[in-house]
C-alpha cells in the first residue's frame, strides 16, 4: 500500500447522500470529477472488472457474442424510431464542425437493429443475441446518489433476434436466468418485478430491484401470491359497476372556503345532516397537461378518489412518450373556466379538455366534486350518468394494504435499485427499420427483438449499499479488490521480514494480496482495513513473537490466531472456503 495509488478519508464528501457514496469515496475507490461523473481509482476498477467479467461470463455462457459500438452517435437512426425526439432534454447533443447533429448514446436498440440489418439476411442466421458492455450518457437533471444516478455509468446492453415470437421467448428466458446467475453470484439481495417498458417500447417487461432503504423504485409484493410490481405497473383491479337507479339527483352547495379535500369533507360531515363523509367518498381532480411527441400541449384532468395522490411516476408511464407538468398560473389565467380548488369533470371538458378517471371510478360511484365555480361543490355526481370521462388512466398512488391484481391478497410496498431490465420488445424498432429476413418459404420474415440491460458501475454502488456495515464496507468474496488485506502492526524487524514472506507465499499460492507495509500507526492500519472492507484480514502484530498471526473475518468480526507454520494453509482456507 506504500505505492498503491491511495487517499483515504476521515470525513464523509459534502455532497454525499447515501451510504455507498459516502463510503466509496471515503475509502478512494472514486473520486468525483463533475455532477454525476466519476473517475475510478485502482480500487475501485478492480471491483468493477470484476463485476464486469461476472456479466461477461453468463453472457458468453447463454451465446450471447459481446461487440462494442460507439458511444458517439448520429441523428438519423433515432429519428427514424422517433426517440430523438421522445427523449427531449435526457440526452447529450452535440453538432460536429460540419453542423451534423450527434448525441452521447443512451441506448442502442437502433444501432444494434441497423447493424444486424446489414449483415444478416436469411432465417438461417438467426437466432442471434448481440452485447456490449459500454458507457451510457443522459442528462440527468439532478444527479444524485454517487454512481446510484449519474450522467455517465456503464451498462451491459444485449439485443437478441429472433424470427419467431416462440424463439422471443425463449432469448428473453435465457437473460433472465442469466440475470438470476448473475446476481446470486454477486451476492445481492433482490427482486424480479413487473414493469412498464417505458420509451424502450415492447410488451414483456421485467425489472431485477435490488432491495434497498435509499433505492428510487418504489416496488409492491403480495407476500400470499408472490406478485411482485413496479408501481408503475401495478394495475388497478376494477370494481363492478353500480346500479343508480334511485340515486338522489345532483346538488350544488355553497360550500365556503373549502379548497382543500380536508376542508371539504369538514364540510360535508358538518353540512350534510346524518351523512358520514370520508376523503374516499370525494373525487379530487388534478388538471395537468400533457404533450406528445411533436404535437401541442392538450389540458388534462386527472379524477382520483380523494384520499389519494397522484403518483407522478405512474403517470408518467402510463402517458409515455409524452410529457406531462402541472398546470401553471399563466394556464389558470389562460382558461378561466378552470376554477383552481373547485375543478369538476364538466369543466375539465367544457375548457376544451380531456377528463380521464382512475379506474375505481366506475359507473354508479357517487362522488363529492367541484361545480366549476369558486366556493361551491356538487354532491352526489353519479359516473356514467352526470359525466363520462374520456378514459381510464393509471395515476394515483399505490399503498400498503390495497387488493393485489391477482386477487390472492394485499399489497405491500418496499423501495429498491433498479439494477437490470429486460424487454420483449417484439417489432417495433423491426419495423421502424425494415428490418426483414427470407424466411424458409423465400418470403420475407420480419424479426422480433429483446433488449436486456444491466447496470454494471451501478452494481459497485449497490453492493455497497446492501454490504457495509458502521467501520466501512463488506465486499463479497466474488468482487472484492483484493482477497487478503495483510497488516503489519509490528516494528520488529522480524516480524516485517516475515510479513513480507507471508504476502510472498500467500500470492504465490494464487491469492490477491493487498499488503500494508506503510509507516503509520497500527490504529490507522485498522480503521483502514475496516473501511476498505477486504473480505479476510491478517494482522501480523504482537503475536508474531509467540508464533502466531491473527486472521480477522470482515463481515462477522470474528478473529482466530493461527500458527506462523500453518498460516498460509489457514488463509486459504478462509479465502476459499
Amino acid at each position: 500500500m506504500s505505492t498503491l495509488f491511495l487517499r483515504t478519508l476521515r470525513d464523509d464528501p459534502a455532497d454525499a447522500e447515501v451510504p455507498s457514496h459516502k463510503l466509496l469515496v471515503r475509502a478512494g475507490y472514486i473520486r468525483r470529477t463533475a455532477p454525476g461523473v466519476y473517475s475510478w481509482l485502482p480500487l475501485g476498477l478492480r471491483v468493477f472488472r470484476k463485476i464486469e467479467d461476472i456479466v461477461r461470463e453468463e453472457m458468453n455462457a447463454l451465446g450471447a457474442q459481446e461487440i462494442l459500438l460507439p458511444a458517439l452517435l448520429p441523428r438519423e437512426p433515432y429519428e427514424t424510431s422517433g426517440r430523438w425526439t421522445e427523449y427531449g432534454d435526457n440526452v447529450f447533443r452535440l453538432q460536429d464542425r460540419k453542423g451534423n447533429d450527434m448525441m452521447l448514446g443512451p441506448t442502442h436498440e437502433e444501432l444494434f437493429t441497423q447493424l444486424v440489418k446489414g449483415e444478416y439476411s436469411s432465417y438461417k442466421d438467426l437466432p442471434v443475441i448481440l452485447y456490449q458492455i459500454q458507457t451510457k450518457y443522459r442528462d440527468e437533471e439532478r444527479p444524485r446518489a454517487g454512481l446510484l444516478r449519474g450522467r455517465e455509468f456503464v451498462m451491459k446492453d444485449s439485443y437478441s433476434f429472433d424470427t419467431t415470437d416462440a424463439g422471443l421467448d425463449h432469448s428473453y428466458d435465457l437473460h433472465r436466468a442469466a440475470y438470476q446467475r448473475i446476481f446470486d453470484r454477486l451476492g445481492v439481495q433482490y427482486v424480479i418485478v413487473a414493469a412498464t417498458s417505458g420509451a424502450m417500447g415492447g410488451s414483456a417487461s421485467e425489472e431485477f430491484l435490488a432491495e434497498c432503504e435509499v433505492g428510487e423504485d418504489t416496488f409492491v409484493r403480495c407476500v400470499e401470491s408472490g406478485y411482485a410490481a413496479n408501481v408503475e405497473a401495478v394495475i388497478t383491479p376494477v370494481p363492478a359497476e353500480l346500479p343508480y337507479d334511485d340515486a338522489p339527483a345532483p346538488v350544488v352547495h355553497e360550500t365556503g372556503q373549502t379548497p382543500t379535500i380536508d376542508t371539504l369533507v369538514a364540510w360535508a360531515n358538518q353540512a350534510l345532516d346524518g351523512r358520514s363523509v370520508e376523503a374516499a367518498d370525494t373525487l379530487k381532480n388534478v388538471l395537468v397537461k400533457i404533450r406528445k411527441p411533436g404535437e401541442d400541449w392538450v389540458i388534462t384532468g386527472i379524477g382520483i378518489p380523494g384520499d389519494r395522490e397522484v403518483d407522478f411516476k405512474r403517470l408518467e408511464a402510463s402517458v409515455e412518450p409524452a410529457e406531462v407538468e402541472l398546470l401553471t398560473d399563466d394556464d389558470f389565467a389562460a382558461n378561466p373556466a378552470l376554477v383552481r380548488g373547485y375543478i369538476g369533470p364538466k369543466g375539465v371538458q367544457a375548457a376544451g379538455g380531456t377528463y380521464l378517471v382512475d379506474p375505481r371510478v366506475v359507473t354508479g360511484t357517487r362522488w363529492i366534486t367541484g361545480a366549476d365555480e369558486a366556493g361551491k361543490h356538487v354532491v352526489d355526481l353519479v359516473a356514467g350518468r352526470d359525466f363520462t370521462p374520456d378514459g381510464v388512466i393509471e395515476a394515483a398512488q399505490v399503498r400498503a394494504g390495497d387488493p393485489s391484481p391477482d386477487g390472492q391478497g394485499v399489497l405491500e410496498t418496499a423501495r429498491g435499485i433498479e439494477i437490470g431490465h429486460i424487454f420483449q420488445l417484439g417489432r417495433k424498432y423491426a419495423d421502424a427499420f425494415e428490418l426483414d429476413v427470407l424466411g424458409e418459404n423465400g418470403k420475407p420474415v420480419r424479426v422480433t427483438m429483446g433488449s436486456y440491460g444491466l447496470g454494471v458501475s451501478r452494481m459497485v454502488a449497490v453492493i455497497a449499499e446492501q454490504r457495509h456495515d458502521d467501520k466501512g464496507l463488506v465486499w463479497p468474496r466474488e468482487v472484492a479488490p483484493f482477497d487478503v488485506h495483510l497488516v503489519i502492526a509490528n516494528k520488529d524487524q522480524a516480524a516485517v521480514a516475515g510479513a513480507q514472506q507471508l504476502a510472498e507465499e500467500l500470492d504465490a499460492a494464487g491469492l490477491q494480496v493487498l499488503f500494508d507495509d506503510r509507516k503509520a500507526s497500527p490504529g490507522v492500519k485498522f480503521k483502514d482495513a475496516e473501511l476498505l472492507g477486504m473480505p479476510t484480514v491478517v494482522v501480523v502484530g504482537r503475536g508474531w513473537a509467540e508464533g502466531t498471526v491473527e486472521v480477522r473475518d470482515r463481515a462477522t468480526g470474528e478473529a482466530t490466531a493461527v500458527p506462523i507454520d500453518g498460516a498460509i494453509e489457514a488463509i486459504i482456507a478462509a479465502v476459499r472456503g
